[in-house]
Parts: C-alpha cells; sequence; structure tokens
C-alpha cells in the first residue's frame, strides 16, 4: 500500500492513492477534512464495510447503512482521540438484531484494520438501529 501527499500551501496537501483517488487533506478545514476528520473517516467506512460484507453475506436483505461518528481528543497535545462513538443505522427487510450486533463485534474484534491500527485505550462504544424497509431491493 502506498500513498502520495504533497503540500499544497498553508496546511493543505493533496492525497494520491496508488488506485489513482485523490483527497484534499487541510489543517484549517477549509479546502477538505482535517487529519483527524479522515482518521474518522477511515474508521467508519473500514466497520461499514465489514458489517454491510458480513450481513450480506448471512443473508440479510440490508438496503441502507449509515454511520454517524463522533469523537473525544485530549486538550493537551498530542491532542489524540481518547474516546470515539459509532452510531449505526442499518435499513432492510427482516433484519436480525442479533446478526447485526455480531457483524459489529466481529468487525471491531477481527476485521476492521483501521480500528485494529489505533491505539488500544480508546474506548470505541457502539450502538446499532435498525430501520424496517418496505423498499423492494
Amino acid at each position: 500500500m502506498k500513498v502520495e501527499v504533497a503540500w499544497e500551501g498553508e496546511k493543505r496537501f493533496q492525497v494520491k492513492t496508488a488506485t489513482g483517488a485523490t483527497l484534499t487533506v487541510d489543517g484549517d478545514a477549509e479546502a477538505g477534512a482535517t487529519p483527524m476528520e479522515t482518521a474518522l473517516i477511515a474508521l467508519a467506512a473500514c466497520m461499514g464495510i465489514d458489517i454491510v460484507d458480513i450481513l450480506t453475506k448471512g443473508r440479510q436483505d440490508l438496503t441502507a447503512c449509515t454511520l454517524d461518528v463522533s469523537a473525544d481528543r485530549r486538550d493537551d497535545l498530542p491532542r489524540r482521540f481518547t474516546a470515539i462513538r459509532l452510531d449505526i443505522t442499518l435499513t432492510g427487510r427482516g433484519l436480525d438484531a442479533r446478526k447485526a450486533d455480531r457483524a459489529v463485534e466481529l468487525s471491531r474484534s477481527t476485521y476492521c484494520s483501521v480500528w485494529t491500527s489505533m491505539a488500544p485505550d480508546i474506548d470505541l462504544q457502539t450502538s446499532v438501529r435498525i430501520v424496517e424497509s418496505d423498499l423492494a431491493s
């Protein structure tokens, strides 16, 4: 895995991945996400991918998955995360709450490389809300 990060002035950097994706990261949060926001984005996307994959392989009729992420940081330097909260909303037909909870736990304990790369003392809290959908997939 490789990324190229090039300074564009002030606190802005242009990121290019080996797959050609680009992203602007901005320490002032004017032209792009901040570095800490990108860490939360990476965590939520990683866990979301795992959860969707686990549930769809488990034959759950999932039609949507959203993750709302919030975090607490230290006041002193380094201003690292001390707690992260993921509120996960799963929409589908006849979703099994136990399977949803298990998918979240498997992502957290086994599959999410982003989470397992973070400091082990971060308090990660999750909640799962299931919404029944009438829409056909």
